[in-house]
């Protein structure tokens, strides 16, 4: 079976913003981005909470970095993040990946 690195690593949502346009949002989009998830940043950008604090951590990120992690709004996630690392669960990162998987102690893929 395929090791499947995302479902254990989660660094990504715990290192960078997680900044995108309010139309994703539930308010505006069924099935989008629930509204209370989110801080405004200006009239035209959203952003996830928690992804712009001193130590980032997304708040729909659920367990623990580099052991067990999943997202709690993984079916409506904003599209940065349907977007980061698309081969990442494959094993393959990139620069973002790389830098997020450092940032927690975790060697690149």
């Amino acid at each position: 079976m395929r090791e499947d690195h995302c479902t254990r690593c989660g660094a990504c949502c715990a290192a960078f913003r997680v900044d995108f346009h309010p139309s994703e949002l539930a308010s505006s989009t069924p099935g989008g981005v629930p509204d209370a998830l989110t801080v405004p940043v200006t009239a035209t950008l959203v952003r996830m909470r928690g992804t712009d604090e001193a130590a980032p951590r997304c708040v729909a990120l659920e367990g623990e970095i580099g052991v067990s992690v999943r997202c709690g709004l993984y079916a409506c996630r904003p599209s940065p993040c349907r977007e980061f690392a698309p081969y990442a669960a494959l094993g393959i990162g990139d620069d973002a990946c790389d830098r997020a998987r450092r940032r927690h102690g975790l060697p690149p893929l």
